[in-house]
């Protein structure tokens, strides 16, 4: 009974001095935690090997990590081979083939990969015999087969088809080229081209020169002793044989002496993606790497950072804008960054500068600076529940030259960083009058609106290669009717163009993996029918016989009304160009754009419903090269290629298509003019 008294008294005195506590004000940071960090063990080889081992053995399980400490190089014209000669060293060996090498690490259940800084693998413990005989034999022995890298080059491809409408990639090749110039390996951009000059032995050259244990790091995490690490290292990886490695020295770009601002287009996009960037003189062993990440993390670090809470919380301009402060042996860089609307691009651009120049002159309040260590302190702490963390941080101790207790003091460092500390930091760090102000999106739009960030007041354009748009002004008189003229003259002439009554185009493509056919039917006067056929299936079909139209996919059967039809009927009208203005289509000349090297004249059109494309013709063929239209699924961009002339009227026969992220190529087989169509194709 007293014991249950004493417990009930205990309560309410509690209870009670809590309701005294002030939960209005943050709760004063309290002192550094003390950590004891692991200790990671290491030994070297030999032949230069550097070994690093920590211990865990909590489940039995370990992995492998081999690290290459080698300088960046310069691919030139064949940027993209590192990449490829790491990705394909685990394609195939002398004695076995990918596929062999996928069975045999499935079948104890590892996991292997490799790439051009290194390899990885991990396994349970009674596999790792297995698992290093594999490792080491695609360490020894990559056979870097002809048809892996074709397959390669091909996925290669189209990535970068499928990049050209991504507004990030777009931005990262551009700020790169602009940032570090072509003479840097951080400002190369990969290319068709580039991609397509790669050979067998580009890769097989990096390798031999490259992957070598005089410039490796050896990281064994996982159940083991050092012991055991010892042993197989020795006897794994011993026979590995050394050889002198080049090393590369660059000039460190120069930063930009004024603002500078560029533009990049995405048509159709109705976001801007836009950013704030330069580089810095900032290393991983850099002793304002700590205090400068703090009051970046202040900035723009996170949903509680000065730019979110402006461009998000005050705005409701973006979802969130971040900025990072990254490292680097050769140069770091800064960057802040948002996704905004059209219509506020250079407003988002005024809010940004405005909070970056706030860190400089103002200081910060101590409870933003505690808010930021606590969450700091926290990211730590719980990094450390990995032991790959342990061994990550030996590794960067040895690399990059940091003390031996970097990371055992790294929370009394962070916990002393003060109020002054963030605002020198701040003025040291903090440079927008020498950044890069980039935007990708709709380019007419925007682009008037940010000539007053430039000291210069001028605006340059950039394509998805980083290259300067210089595209040639339009000739004296020229008018849409003349394009559109020149148009119709380039794809047979208006005769032979009205000749045609109906045609056909059966093709193929490849959607994430799948062999699909389209066929598309056409017939005067506004008649069309898309199939699109799985297997020899129907898996979806649109149908406008010029009064009705419907669509049927794997969901249904759905009759279509209202503007949709509409539309389905403008679309369906044959070769408009030659009689646009009776069938109510109207165009305007919007100027001259590159489009992938060609120059073009860039005209927007509107349907008879208002519907608005844009399209591109090439100035040298007159031939339609680019086409794009919006879509309830997004904006939607056609490339023609190869056009095929069949009954004195071209076609093209190659179609590249992107929607969102997704690119897909079509390949029409077979085109027909003024054959025999089904009319069951048409019928409702």
């Amino acid at each position: 009974m007293k014991k249950t008294l004493f417990l009930f008294l205990s309560l309410i005195i509690a209870v009670s001095s809590n309701a005294q506590v002030d939960r209005s004000q943050m709760p004063a940071a309290g002192p550094a935690p003390k950590i004891n960090i692991g200790k990671a063990k290491s030994f070297e080889l030999k032949n230069g090997l550097k070994v690093i081992v920590v211990e865990n053995h909590n489940v039995p399980v370990v992995s492998y990590t081999l690290s290459l400490d080698v300088d960046p190089i310069l691919e030139l014209d064949k940027v993209g081979y590192v990449s490829m000669a790491g990705d394909l060293m685990r394609s195939g060996t002398v004695s076995k083939s990918k596929a062999e090498i996928d069975e045999a690490v499935d079948f104890i259940g590892a996991s292997l990969s490799t790439r051009a800084s290194g390899m990885y693998a991990s396994s349970l413990k009674k596999h790792s015999g297995n698992l290093l005989d594999l490792m080491t034999d695609v360490l020894y022995n990559p056979s870097f087969p002809q048809e892996e890298l074709d397959k390669t080059i091909k996925q290669t491809l189209t990535n970068i088809k499928a990049s050209k409408v991504e507004p990030g990639a777009i931005a990262d090749n551009v700020s790169s080229k602009i940032l570090y110039g072509d003479q840097h390996p951080y400002g190369e951009v990969m290319s068709e081209e580039t991609v397509e000059n790669i050979t067998v032995d580009d890769l097989k050259s990096y390798y031999q020169t490259y992957y070598r244990p005089n410039v490796a790091y050896l990281v064994i995490v996982g159940d083991i002793t050092l012991k055991e690490a010892k042993k197989q290292a020795k006897t794994y990886f011993a026979k590995w044989e050394e050889k002198e490695v080049p090393t590369h020295k660059y000039d460190t770009p120069k930063s930009l002496e004024k603002p500078f601002v560029a533009v990049s287009n995405k048509d159709g996009a109705t976001q801007s993606t836009v950013s704030v960037s330069y580089t810095l003189d900032m290393k991983p062993n850099h002793p304002d790497v700590i205090k400068a990440r703090v009051m970046n993390s202040i900035l723009g670090g996170g949903m509680n950072g000065r730019l979110t809470q402006n461009l998000r919380e005050d705005k409701a301009w973006t979802y969130g804008s971040y900025s990072s402060i990254d490292t680097d042996e050769l140069v770091g860089s800064f960057s802040a960054s948002a996704q905004v609307r059209t219509s506020v691009t250079d407003s988002s651009f005024t809010e940004m500068l405005f909070e970056m120049k706030q860190m400089t002159t103002e200081a910060v309040t101590q409870a933003d600076l505690d808010l930021v260590k606590n969450s700091m302190t926290g990211s730590f702490s719980r990094s450390l529940e990995d032991p790959s963390t342990v061994a990550r941080f030996a590794l960067n101790i040895q690399k990059y030259g940091l003390a031996e207790d970097y990371y055992e003091t790294y929370l009394e460092k962070l916990n002393a960083v003060t109020l002054d500390d963030v605002k020198a930091m701040a003025g040291k760090y903090i440079t927008p009058d020498n950044a890069l102000l980039l935007a990708v999106g709709n380019v007419p739009e925007m682009k008037k609106t940010l000539k007053p960030f430039s000291s210069s007041g001028e605006v340059v354009m950039y394509n998805f290669y980083g290259e300067v748009v210089k595209s040639m002004p339009l000739p004296e008189g020229l008018t849409v009717e003349k394009v559109v003229a020149d148009y119709v003259n380039a794809i047979g002439g208006a005769d032979a163009v009205n000749a045609v009554k109906h045609y056909e185009m059966l093709g193929n493509m490849n959607v994430q993996g799948m062999a699909l056919n389209l066929n598309i039917y056409n017939c005067r006067p506004n008649k069309t029918c898309v199939e699109t056929i799985m297997q020899g299936n129907v898996v979806s079909k649109q149908v406008c016989n010029g009064e009705a139209a419907k669509v049927i996919s794997p969901m249904g059967e759905q009759n279509i009304e209202g503007e949709m039809l509409e539309n389905m009927k403008a679309e369906a009208i044959l070769f408009p160009e030659t009689n646009f203005a009776e069938l109510g289509f109207s165009y305007e000349l919007l100027g001259t754009e590159d489009v992938d090297g060609e120059d073009t004249y860039k005209v927007k059109m509107l349907n008879p419903i208002g519907k608005e494309t844009t399209i591109f013709f090439s100035r040298a063929s007159g031939l339609k090269v680019k086409e794009i239209s919006q879509t309830p699924q997004g904006a939607v961009t056609s490339i023609y290629n190869e056009y095929t002339e069949v009954e004195g009227v071209k076609f093209p026969k190659a179609i590249t298509q992107s929607v969102g992220p997704q690119s897909f190529d079509i390949v029409f087989e077979t085109i027909k003019v003024n054959g025999e169509i089904d009319a069951n194709k048409f019928e409702i």
